[in-house]
């Protein structure tokens, strides 16, 4: 009966023309040789271009987490350009990524060979300056420091050869390379033989270009479009200009003392190479595809997914069975004898809801993780769709920081909701502490770190402008928010529960070892970070060494695992508890699942030891500032989690069975 109008409907959406768009900033560019007089009308019409610009981003290491300007190291920089520099959004600022225009005059298919790109560099080791200048440029060739260039809106890569005959296309490059005094070549200085005098830092002051396009043949778009950019960084040592001889590599002493002036130049030469078979929506696959560890990402993903529902499916399976028995059996009791010999989780419904202690610092917990979780929730949607591509640098961070400011409605409502519930009256100082304490203590962490990253003079500083802004969002939008919501959360009636509060408390028996509050604790974040660890691996990986990170669909599908063994392990805690006849779950909810997060910070410690190279105490604050962040922010998500899961089972329990 409803299938014809359903065809009609179907048969309506179809005859509307769809126009498909592109996200600002993702749009393809398209390229037409100057030299042609047929693209003369395109490129006067905009239609395509001719300059291919080459941008530099800040200069980063994986042995120091403070990065630097790329006019740090005293490069070569066009000192009018650099003034009109891309305009960085909230998150490529608090990122520390600073993209400037540069030197490389490349024009679309015109080959260039060992070109000079500003004259020769000098430093004099009488000048205070230079000699500084050329000492801080040595320190970020041994802390290996790489450069990251941007083309056409892509990465510059360098592709080599690593283990299984495979090539890592690394979206950046390093500066130079070190042999040290014994002899032992570090880092990039494994790539050619020539790399060999002790104490020695070569420098990379030349690079290949070589650029792959798609001319457009037998496409519907004017031009060519590029598909990727990759390079070959070298030490020359030039002796002289337009001359770029690959067996004489550019050799800074290390520490021998040279009073003569250090003299190098700066060249690059460019290749266009033409390749149809490739399609410009697939240009990044070859960097995505060639990450480390991407096979074994796949199949340790679906094994602890296995795992994880395996085990959550007999948890359920225990629980629901135990639980029908026990419902069962208490509702069957007619005797007021039968009722005083039964024990277990009913005896404690006149105390099960009543208010814990600290109710105020629980309320405000509970908002501030219902915020949290919405804003992870709908950025994952958004990723998975693919508005926060790798491309679209700094999307992600910007959407996590809008959404959570303007989830402010709810956190304010969830709070107040549940101190009212609890009993709570002083509902002012619940929505201040609301609107400013974990938010307060996360903005002053990040503005300690900030200070160091400005001591050090890192491009990671926050300028004082972006930090105005920050405060504006958090006083202008987020607190407004969070005090609107608190009034509809103390408009609304408080939560009823299922069975009435007795006057006074009843005296909880002597516990076991496991049935104590720290057992249980600890034991109750062991299976939610089981699920997880695997991933966070990648994620503190895209953190710290500087991968991409793009495999959303996963981490959305571990997310969703985490949620559901955090609420399982949570409820059958809880269960074992109230059992035990011990009333007090209210807090141990919150806790058990956010125990998760002692885990990650234990992981992130052995992280920080086993995987990481970083030196200085200025690094290793950052890193543990970072990640006390981190670590707060996943405390109340899954503390909320675990408290909310535990709420809905106790009220639905105790409404089904009788109690007089």
């Amino acid at each position: 009966m409803y299938l014809r109008p359903a065809l009609v409907v179907l048969a309506v959406c179809l005859a509307v023309e769809v126009r498909g768009f592109y996200l600002p900033g993702l749009a393809p560019v398209s390229y037409c040789d100057p030299t042609d007089e047929s693209n003369k009308e395109k490129l006067e019409q905009g239609e395509c271009r001719s300059k291919v610009e080459l941008f530099v981003n800040r200069l980063d290491s994986v042995e120091s987490i403070i990065p630097y300007e790329y006019d740090r190291f005293d490069f070569c920089v066009p000192t009018e350009e650099w003034a009109k520099s891309p305009t960085e959004n909230l998150g490529q600022v608090l990122f520390g990524d600073r993209i400037r225009p540069s030197m490389y005059n490349i024009t679309f298919l015109k080959d260039e060979k060992c070109r000079d790109l500003c004259g020769a560099k000098s430093y004099d080791p009488t000048n205070a300056d230079q000699s500084k200048n050329l000492n801080f440029l040595k320190r970020g060739v041994l802390q290996n420091y790489q450069h990251h260039w941007i083309i056409d809106n892509m990465p510059v890569t360098w592709c080599y050869d690593v283990e299984g005959d495979r090539k890592y296309c690394n979206p950046g490059f390093p500066v130079g390379c070190y042999v040290t005094k014994k002899g032992t070549p570090k880092d990039a200085c494994v790539i050619n033989p020539l790399y060999n005098e002790k104490d020695t830092y070569y420098l990379f002051n030349h690079v290949d270009i070589f650029i792959s396009y798609n001319d457009g043949e037998g496409e519907n778009w004017p031009g060519a479009r590029l598909l990727s950019a990759k390079l070959e960084p070298k030490s020359i040592n030039h002796p002289r200009a337009g001359e770029c001889p690959e067996d004489r590599p550019l050799g800074l002493p290390g520490t021998k003392v040279d009073k003569t002036a250090t003299k190098f130049n700066y060249t690059y030469s460019v290749e266009f190479v033409k390749q149809n078979g490739h399609k410009w929506a697939s240009r990044w696959d070859y960097i995505l595809d060639s990450m480390p560890h991407t096979n074994i990402q796949w199949f340790s993903i679906m094994n602890s997914l296995v795992i994880v529902l395996f085990l959550s499916g007999m948890v359920a399976m225990i629980l629901l069975r135990t639980l029908h028995k026990d419902i069962a059996r208490y509702n069957q009791i007619e005797s007021a004898e039968e009722a005083q010999e039964e024990f277990g989780w009913k005896l404690v419904h006149g105390d099960v809801f009543r208010p814990p202690g600290s109710a105020m610092l629980l309320a405000m917990l509970l908002g501030t993780g219902s915020q949290i979780i919405m804003s992870v929730v709908v950025t994952l949607v958004f990723a998975c769709l693919g508005f926060l591509s790798p491309a679209n640098r700094g999307a992600l961070m910007t959407c996590v920081i809008i959404l959570y400011v303007c989830l402010g409605t709810p956190a304010g409502y969830v709070s107040a909701r549940m101190y009212k519930t609890f009993g709570g009256e002083r509902w002012k100082t619940n929505v201040l502490m609301t609107s400013f304490l974990v938010q307060g203590v996360v903005f002053s962490v990040f503005f300690m770190m900030n200070l160091v990253l400005w001591v050090e003079g890192s491009s990671a500083a926050i300028p004082f402008s972006t930090l105005i802004a920050l405060l504006a969002l958090w006083f202008c939008v987020s607190v407004p928010l969070t005090f609107i919501g608190a009034y509809f959360g103390f408009k609304k009636r408080p939560i009823e529960h299922p069975v009435r509060t007795n006057q006074i408390p009843r005296q909880i028996p002597e516990q076991s070892f496991y049935t104590k509050p720290l057992p249980g604790i600890v034991m109750g974040g062991v299976l939610p970070f089981g699920c997880i660890f695997i991933q966070l691996f990648f994620i503190l990986n895209s953190i710290w060494s500087h991968q991409i990170y793009y495999m959303f669909g996963f981490l959305f599908l571990v997310v969703l695992i985490l949620v559901i063994t955090c609420s399982e392990a949570t409820i059958l805690l809880c269960y074992f508890h109230l059992c035990a006849e011990d009333y007090h779950w209210w807090w141990r909810s919150f806790l058990t699942s956010g125990f998760t997060a002692f885990y990650f910070f234990i992981y992130s410690v052995h992280y920080f030891v086993s995987k990481l190279a970083i030196e200085g105490m200025a690094s290793t604050f950052l890193y543990f500032g970072y990640t006390f962040i981190m670590v707060l922010l996943f405390f109340l998500f899954t503390g909320t989690i675990g408290f909310f899961s535990c709420f809905w089972f106790v009220s639905k329990i105790y409404s089904v069975v009788k109690v007089d």
